[in-house]
């Protein structure tokens, strides 16, 4: 059986016990950093060299000229032609629901007016250019294409350009397909911080973009921190997460797969079931025992249940809720006779909420609309899954009327003068003078 920390909310060690196996160091270290900070100067001082190079070094994959490194668009459509039909229909399937889900996620403009005319409102407009970064190699994420680029697409974006790294020359066709569905407009072959660093800058193959989303390793994700600014970026995300509150009733052999489904993500993911039924809480342990033998990944699992997975007993579901918010979890399940009364009564911090003892987290992760890309790592405390509106942008809309501005001015007249900058008064006075 797997290794797995028992937590007891009676227990007068409980809340300090809890915030220990939460605690999760994001920040690279001073090695990693000096990399990526040696990575991102070159890159922008020598632009596409720079590129070739690191290219050449970390992925193995040297060409003459930086624009071999891009796929062309009949690559990408060959790529999904060549699916098998199952393989094809689940990526269409997929698409169309986190499309229609989407569509409803964008931001209206509006408008106001005051009785003297002078309107206020909001103008909303999407970005002019998007980078993707998807990972490559052995992993193949089609699901975090899709997630990525259709909310892109749905707000609008001018150009999304999606970076994947291809070892040797090694490109994952469902990953190709994945973006011919999404509407994807240019992918390279290039990964790592030098990706970032080529999405951040531009080079002479490279348009540079405006905000840069998607997953990546330690590099990737020191590289975003330390472009942010000159780009927007989505988030830094650190691993898996998943919390089950179950009330005993659910079948045990479910629940622990849906532990399994993210502690297989990598040794640093994390499980944790929370009930107030201490022999189902056993039930789900010895299921997780048999069924873990069966795990192409077990080891992974194995490591991450005994590193940051646990079982906790609380009193009740009411406290199963305080628990809840305190580990702001990404993926939250509710394995409850009755989901929405417990959401009612003060859940607050999810990325995403998977209501009822037939909905797992594993179809949010794939096909059932909703973003998969989630805050972590406590942070659903004040962020929110990816959507469309992290493609667009507001502008505030201000046209004073010859009245509104007399009205207008006089109070920031007064205002201004307090601040003692009397150029704003005098800007703000003559117009009503």
């Amino acid at each position: 059986m797997p290794e797995i920390q028992r937590l007891d909310s009676r227990e007068t060690t409980f809340w300090g016990e809890l915030d220990r196996l939460l605690s999760w160091e994001s920040v690279a270290d001073h090695g990693v950093r000096a990399i990526v900070d040696e990575i991102l100067a070159a890159v922008r001082s020598e632009g596409d060299a720079a590129l070739l190079r690191y290219t050449a070094r970390f992925d193995r994959l040297s060409v003459a000229q930086a624009s071999e490194l891009e796929v062309p668009a009949t690559r990408l459509r060959a790529a999904l032609d060549g699916l098998p039909a199952a393989q094809r229909d689940a990526l269409e399937t997929a698409a169309g629901r986190i499309r229609r889900y989407a569509e409803c996620q964008r931001m209206q403009d509006w408008q106001i007016e005051d009785p003297d005319g002078t309107v206020l409102g909001q103008r909303v407009t999407p970005l002019d250019s998007v980078g993707l970064y998807v990972p490559g190699g052995k992993a193949a994420y089609p699901s975090s294409v899709l997630m990525n680029a259709i909310p892109a697409k749905v707000a609008g974006v001018g150009l999304l350009v999606m970076v994947v790294p291809a070892p040797a020359g090694e490109l994952n066709e469902l990953v190709l397909a994945a973006a011919a569905v999404a509407g994807v407009d240019r992918v390279f072959t290039i990964g790592g911080a030098q990706a970032v660093a080529a999405l951040a800058h531009g080079t002479a193959t490279i348009p540079a973009v405006d905000k840069i989303v998607g997953p990546g390793n330690i590099y990737v994700a020191a590289a975003k921190r330390e472009v942010f600014g000159t780009v927007g970026i989505d988030m830094i995300a650190g691993p898996s997460e998943i919390l089950v509150v179950c009330d005993g009733q659910t079948d045990p052999d479910w629940i622990a797969a849906d532990l399994f489904s993210q502690a297989e993500h990598d040794e640093q993911a994390q499980a944790i079931l929370v009930s107030p039924d201490s022999a189902f809480l056993e039930r789900v342990a010895e299921a997780m025992e048999r069924l873990l033998r069966a795990m192409p990944r077990a080891e992974i699992i194995r490591t991450s249940l005994g590193r940051r997975g646990a079982l906790i007993r609380v009193r009740d579901l009411d406290e199963a809720v305080r628990v809840a918010n305190h580990i702001a979890p990404e993926h939250l399940e509710l394995s409850v006779a009755d989901p929405q009364a417990l959401l009612d009564a003060g859940l607050r911090h999810a990325g995403a909420v998977f209501m009822g003892r037939y909905t797992s987290e594993a179809v949010g992760d794939y096909c059932a609309g909703p973003n998969h890309v989630l805050p972590t790592s406590r942070t659903a405390r004040f962020s929110s899954p990816l959507g469309v509106y992290d493609f667009q942008k507001r502008s505030s809309i201000i046209a004073c009327s010859p009245e509104g501005a007399a009205a207008l001015g006089r109070t920031a007249s007064v205002l201004a003068r307090g601040e003692g900058l009397v150029a704003h008064a005098r800007s703000a006075e003559m117009r009503g003078e």
